[in-house]
């Protein structure tokens, strides 16, 4: 194996640890209050709702970089593998959060409510005179949906790149190399979840300025990580 068959794996995963770790950031997880509908967001944890999108996107880009004619070191292909993660993890949670708001406006009876802005930063609609006494919000509002999106999409790029890395590095085998990117995913979805401490709205909310923390830290880890796979590759 000579040393650009590895830079370029090594950069490419601790790369997409970043972006990963940036990704759960954006994405709005409301945790057990949303689940009551008493706060704003998805109604499960950061680590479950980013790790469902990320599973989606790595499915997405194993099955782009699967397809006949499709080489990894063709920059043109590896793009397409993880614009295919971002494509497949921006429909799971785009539909979640589809699902999840027609069950709480039309089963619940609330109305959707950011509880971190006064007025909608995208629709402009005012907030605040929609949110129940007592509660932080209700349902996935306008800026959320689209915070959301924005998280999946990050998520979907970075498990790809991360694919890609893997695959990079020898890890040839769809099942073995899925294994090794879901366990990678999960290790900066968790980070994140330790920067946010607890829920999250999206861009708009303060813990958002977070984020750089969340980000040194998975590129930390993920550069470790990339050695270790680096090592794991050459039998090591």
């Amino acid at each position: 194996m000579d040393i650009s068959s590895i830079i370029l794996p090594l950069v490419e995963i601790t790369l997409a640890g970043a972006i990963i770790n940036a990704s759960v950031h954006f994405v709005p997880v409301g945790g057990a209050p949303a689940a009551m509908a008493t706060s704003t967001g998805v109604g499960t944890g950061t680590t479950q709702l980013a790790a469902g999108a990320g599973f989606t996107g790595l499915l997405a880009a194993a099955g782009m970089a699967a397809q006949p004619g499709i080489i990894i070191s063709n920059p043109v292909h590896a793009l397409l593998i993880m614009l295919s993660g971002a494509v497949g993890a921006m429909i799971m949670l785009g539909l979640t959060m589809l699902i999840g708001q027609l069950i709480y406006v039309y089963g619940v009876g609330i109305v959707p409510a950011a509880d971190k802005c006064d007025v909608d930063p995208i629709t402009k609609d005012p907030q605040s005179a929609f949110i129940t006494p007592g509660t932080t919000g209700h349902g996935i509002p306008t800026v959320c949906f689209v915070s959301g999106l924005i998280g999946a999409a990050l998520g979907g790029i970075g498990g790809g790149m991360a694919y890609v890395g893997l695959l990079g590095l020898g890890f040839t085998i769809p099942a073995i190399a899925g294994v090794l990117a879901v366990g990678f995913f999960f290790m900066n979805a968790v980070l994140a979840s330790y920067n946010i401490g607890g829920t999250i709205e999206g861009f708009h909310d303060p813990k958002f300025k977070k984020m750089p923390n969340g980000v040194i830290a998975s590129t930390v880890s993920s550069l470790v990580a990339a050695l270790i796979l680096i090592g794991m590759s050459m039998g090591l």
